[in-house]
């Protein structure tokens, strides 16, 4: 009991951090760039727009390393799902519907192989999507080596529609222009929402968490570790198919090229939210603020104006670095208590 109420206060500690962390950056952000239209609410409902695929392919990789596995063909398989719809939309008349279809049944396609392959055959996580990261990025060129724009007039109209919200901004002539979010951003926090739900209050959420805890422990308290975890990773396979159909109606095209290092996103974004690489601890709802940081950061560097791009990367990694030096102090504490 203790044990669990140690891991218990750590992780809400390190939940602490990420969202202070959020609110300290966006504040500077506000301070620093209020003229730039950083203040605004639009610019932070931005924040959502931009990221919105990410967040659902986040919480997918937040699954696979609960129970200390990875998924690192998630970038992979979003430029599958985007080329494939673009692709069949353009050039074989194929309707949105379908085509919304297709990129599901690619998540899920690559959910059951990598999920019978790390659960069934005990092979090693990360070699196995390192096999669906190549896979998937080849497959992407196999379908199309051109980059396609999506002309599709229902998946456009999906694209474009706004979603207005009660408050907004004033422009200098007085004029007031309301917020607006996408249908993207609704689906993004609907599906985070239910896996807060899932992994709170449901059987299936707790055995996860048993899993990457101790395994044979989870196995010994009669919990089915392979049918666990195959399901675990065929639902991380289907939020990369639903995050990649999202990711697509912010692009509305596919090359080859695309979400090249999304996958390195959705991993950082879980561990800056407080997801352990040793598995067993990890919330949901500390993955979606790991994704706004990253946001926040991207945002800034653009709002700045003179910094590359590649400062993004260079700033993650550090605060990646943070945590993950933080992760590890906590299991040494953890380790002398015992």
């Amino acid at each position: 009991m203790k044990k669990s109420t140690r891991s218990l206060n750590s992780t809400l500690f390190l939940l602490m951090i990420t969202i202070l962390l959020f609110i300290a950056m966006y504040v500077a952000g506000m301070i620093l760039f209020g003229g730039s239209g950083f203040a605004k609410p639009q610019m932070f409902l931005n924040l959502f727009i931009d990221n919105a695929g990410l967040i659902v392919i986040a919480m997918g990789e937040t699954l696979a390393m609960i129970t200390a596995g990875i998924d690192i063909s998630v970038g992979s398989v979003t430029a599958l799902v985007c080329m494939v719809m673009a692709n069949s939309m353009e050039n074989h008349g194929v309707s949105a519907v379908t085509a919304v279809l297709m990129a599901l049944g690619i998540g899920l396609a690559f959910g059951v192989v990598q999920g019978f392959l790390i659960s069934y055959l005990d092979i090693q996580p990360f070699i196995v999507t390192l096999a669906g990261l190549y896979f998937g990025r080849g497959m992407t060129a196999v379908v199309n080596t051109e980059q396609i724009a999506i002309k599709n007039k229902t998946f456009l109209a999906w694209a474009n529609a706004k979603i207005y919200m009660p408050f907004g901004s004033y422009s200098g002539k007085g004029k007031f222009h309301p917020a607006y979010i996408y249908p993207t951003v609704v689906i993004a926090l609907v599906v985070v929402l239910l896996i807060i739900l899932m992994m709170k209050y449901t059987k299936f959420g707790r055995a996860i968490y048993a899993i990457g805890g101790n395994s044979s422990s989870a196995l010994m308290m009669g919990i089915n570790v392979r049918r666990v975890k195959f399901l675990t990773y065929l639902l991380d396979g289907f939020l990369a198919g639903l995050g990649g159909f999202l990711f697509c109606l912010n692009s509305c095209s596919g090359f080859v090229e695309q979400a090249k290092g999304l996958e390195m996103d959705a991993i950082s974004a879980s561990v800056i939210g407080g997801t352990l690489l040793s598995g067993g601890v990890g919330l949901p709802i500390g993955t979606l603020f790991g994704v706004l940081i990253k946001g926040t950061i991207a945002s800034l560097i653009t709002t700045q104006g003179t910094l590359s791009s590649w400062w993004v990367r260079i700033v993650l990694s550090a605060l990646l670095m943070f945590f993950i030096v933080l992760q590890a102090i906590f299991a040494k504490m953890s380790m002398k208590k015992k």
